[in-house]
């Protein structure tokens, strides 16, 4: 992986995408977005965390970017503009550098609408294996058990991991996330009583 690229903050506008909580909870000022995919990267649960989705004592698992040469990942692209870059970045910093231990990289992503004839260049969140907290690749089934477990200071686990599942099932029902629907599947699994078609959300116990 090539170093961080660092964003023009005097540019007139950024994309920002989204991969993980950022698709259904951005807590920034943005102009537009947008829901598409970038290439060579596959989405993982393999990022501990121990403030929003975890603790110290018992760290959740969230998503992060595998280098994948045949893969694409689906996510929403959120277009900044003039003081939104400012304020964006910063907000960003905290809850994605700080807090969970991300680095910057800038990508190219494609709309899924098709509007453009070329990619949007866009900057993208990454947690890699130097990072303290990083958990690493596990079965399935191990991680779902882990998520089952972890909540933190933005709620459960949970809901982080179905959040995202009905986000890739209703925005983009054509495209491919096994390693996502597998944790979804043995989740549901073991606590079958966490799921319901018509509120998959709800901790029905």
């Amino acid at each position: 992986m090539e170093p961080s690229t660092k964003p023009d903050r005097r540019r007139d506008a950024l994309w920002i995408f989204g991969y993980g909580s950022l698709v259904w909870k951005p807590d920034f000022e943005f102009t537009s977005s947008r829901v598409g995919f970038i290439q060579g990267y596959s989405r993982k649960f393999w990022q501990g965390d121990t403030f929003h989705r975890g603790s110290d004592q018992m760290p959740g698992r969230v998503v992060t970017l595998h280098e994948d040469y045949d893969a694409c990942t689906w996510g929403v692209a959120y277009e900044v503009r003039g003081d939104q870059i400012e304020s964006s970045l910063e907000y960003l910093n905290v809850r994605e550098s700080v807090l969970g231990g991300y680095i910057t990289e800038l990508v190219n992503f494609y709309p899924q609408d098709g509007q453009e004839e070329e990619a949007l260049l866009a900057l993208v969140y990454i947690a890699t294996p130097i990072n303290p907290i990083y958990l690493g690749p596990a079965p399935e089934d191990e991680i779902a058990a882990q998520i089952i477990v972890s909540s933190g200071r933005s709620g459960h686990n949970i809901e982080y991991l179905l959040r995202l599942a009905d986000f890739m099932r209703f925005f983009c029902p054509e495209a491919e996330d096994k390693h996502l629907f597998q944790i979804e599947e043995a989740l549901i699994a073991i606590l079958p009583c966490l799921y319901s078609p018509d509120d998959p959300i709800s901790l029905l116990c």
